[in-house]
């Protein structure tokens, strides 16, 4: 299922067919620097994380982080969407991509796109928590128009929060 289109992405559900991709951008020490957890060290891991998380979320509040997908290569790169965290009562923008793509200005157009959907699943507000140093990220949620809020702690780690009203 599509749930936005830009020039160069195309934001959709993930599917049974995207583990690998998940699998990558679980793996990937270089990726995983400022994402609490331990890599992923085999494929059933991202299965799990598919039907456990992804797809549960899916049926439990008709929304979760969707899969971007690069036109240009036909293949899932990241993910970006929205996720309902527990311990804020809050709507989180997530995301993440493949290195081969930072610096490409991938994070903001996918970013302006799910969030303009985030009303569609009356999301009015959305958070973003990003663990301290990750200046990339927080690049990102600066140029989407989010602020930052404050620190709070999160998964264990230190975490600066950016807000935005939708």
């Amino acid at each position: 299922m599509i749930i936005a289109e830009t020039e160069r992405l195309i934001i959709r559900r993930f599917e049974s067919k995207d583990t690998k991709a998940i699998f990558l951008l679980n793996s990937i020490p270089e990726i995983l620097t400022y994402i609490p957890g331990a890599p992923m060290t085999n494929i059933s891991q991202a299965e799990e994380i598919l039907e456990n998380m992804i797809l549960s979320n899916y049926e439990q509040f008709g929304y979760g982080r969707w899969a971007v997908e690069h036109k240009a290569d036909a293949k899932v790169i990241g993910f970006c969407g929205p996720k309902y965290i527990e311990e804020f009562d809050e709507v989180e923008l997530g995301y993440r991509y493949l290195p081969s793509y930072w610096g490409k200005g991938i994070g903001f157009e996918a970013g302006s796109a799910a969030l303009a959907k985030f009303i569609d699943y009356d999301i009015h507000e959305a958070i973003a928590l990003i663990l301290i140093g990750n200046k990339g990220s927080e690049g990102v949620a600066k140029k989407l128009g989010m602020q930052e809020r404050g620190r709070d702690k999160f998964m264990g780690h230190k975490v600066n929060v950016f807000h935005k009203y939708l």
